[in-house]
């Protein structure tokens, strides 16, 4: 079985309107299956992981493209660029919509080159693991986000109830495809190079029957898995890029990340904590954004706000491989421990930023932090108005939990409908313009 991904409405359109696509975002996120079940097996696909097939690609790049004409699926674009200005040669030749698509799980240096050879040709979308929705199977009229009346009137007829065990055992598990459903004969993921795909299931989210049996997930162990992840994928990755050499050292360094999931950036801290100068930190963190393994949220501001903190919160972009990282064995100890607010916060910011890219929208997402330690966990600038969020760990939330919302005045700007996005069972007001949104909107 496959399941249907947000991705695929931007897909449709821009296939009609740009003679390329290119999907980017982690390896096995699904970004190589959604494109080989659009196609329907009615164009080419050729993968660069393939030794032979990147070394023609970049030393012959013309023999290439006439060994493989379009239409073309091009899996793993980045590890040879050299093909790029012979896809732009051959679509200003043909101007034909639709005629490569390509996927990537580096932006690095190949966003460069797409940005180059490619500007106004290709339609780019960013994609990462499965979003809640997708798990519910409610894709077909997905949105992004905004806590607006009319959208949250709209998710209150569709929307699953999740309690807080239910919640944990998402998070802990993780986003990955290969970890929800599995089926290594049908709609093999061969991004990945294993062959996982999505299909036959092996138990629902309880695992006993329990009442979310519209959530499947594979019998895929945990921690083989995100082990086999990071050995597999991001060391050889980001290693081949950077030359890393001390390997149990940027392991170190992957793990003080995840440690500090939903805090602000320090990254005198984290070099100090691995032993390795602010510098390499640096070089080492935009790798890691780069490669789609964590998100840097900017802060708010604007000339009228000088007293505002400069410095990003740090975030994870798949809760599952910050649980592994930060040794956490179960969901429930996970729920317990000292991290639990912020996986939850990360989870949520994770999920708001799926309903922009796999929508093909750029997250306009912010928070708010000013030097008097007031804070606003997200902020969704849309049009001229900006919608605060809240983000808690309660069922029932009250007024205290957004009274830092009234310091957005002096911003002078139009504020827009707020939230409070916790685990409440249904959508209840607060005010008259914040109301607490349960986690199953999302």
């Amino acid at each position: 079985m496959y399941l249907r991904r947000t991705v695929e409405n931007f897909l449709h359109q821009a296939n009609k309107q740009f003679p390329a696509l290119l999907i980017t975002g982690p390896r096995q996120v699904g970004k190589t299956t959604v494109l080989q079940h659009l196609s329907k097996q009615q164009r080419t696909y050729v993968t660069l992981d393939d030794p032979k097939l990147a070394t023609l690609a970049r030393e012959e790049p013309e023999l290439f493209l006439q060994r493989f004409p379009p239409p073309l699926l091009i899996d793993e674009i980045q590890y040879a660029p050299q093909l790029l200005p012979y896809i732009k040669i051959h679509i200003d030749k043909h101007h034909k919509p639709g005629n490569f698509w390509l996927t990537g799980s580096q932006q690095f240096e190949m966003m460069k080159g797409v940005q180059e050879s490619l500007a106004g040709r290709v339609g780019i979308v960013r994609l990462l693991g499965f979003s809640l929705q997708e798990l519910q199977k409610q894709t077909i009229h997905s949105e992004p986000f905004l806590p607006t009346q009319l959208q949250t009137n709209k998710r209150l007829k569709s929307a699953n109830t999740f309690l807080l065990r239910d919640i944990y055992r998402i998070i802990w598990r993780g986003s990955f495809p290969a970890l929800w459903l599995l089926d290594a004969g049908n709609g093999a993921d061969s991004e990945d190079g294993i062959g996982y795909g999505y299909g036959g299931v092996a138990g629902n989210l309880d695992g006993d029957g329990g009442e979310l049996d519209f959530i499947k997930y594979s019998g895929m162990d945990h921690d083989l898995f995100y082990g086999s992840y990071i050995q597999t994928y991001i060391q050889r990755d980001i290693r081949s890029l950077l030359n890393i050499s001390d390997a149990d050292k940027f392991f170190k360094f992957l793990r003080a990340a995840a440690a500090r999931t939903g805090q602000l950036l320090n990254m005198t801290d984290m070099a100090r904590d691995v032993g390795i100068s602010p510098m390499t930190a640096e070089s080492w963190l935009s790798l890691l954004k780069a490669s789609g393994i964590v998100y840097l949220l900017e802060p708010y501001h604007n000339n009228l706000t000088k007293r505002l903190v400069k410095t990003p919160k740090l975030y994870f972009l798949d809760t599952g491989l910050c649980a592994y990282l930060t040794e956490w064995s179960s969901p429930e100890t996970l729920e317990a421990g000292a991290m639990s607010g912020a996986i939850l916060e990360t989870f949520i910011v994770s999920e708001i930023l799926k309903s922009y890219w796999h929508n093909g929208k750029n997250a306009p997402l912010y928070f708010y932090r000013d030097k008097e330690q007031k804070e606003i966990d997200l902020l969704i600038v849309s049009g001229d108005a900006i919608y605060p969020l809240e983000i808690k760990k309660t069922t029932d939330p009250d007024k205290s939990s957004i009274h830092h919302f009234n310091v957005l005045n002096k911003l002078k700007k139009p504020t827009g409908a707020g939230g409070v996005i916790c685990l409440i069972s249904t959508l209840l007001p607060i005010t008259d313009k914040v109301n607490a949104i349960p986690i199953g909107f999302l």
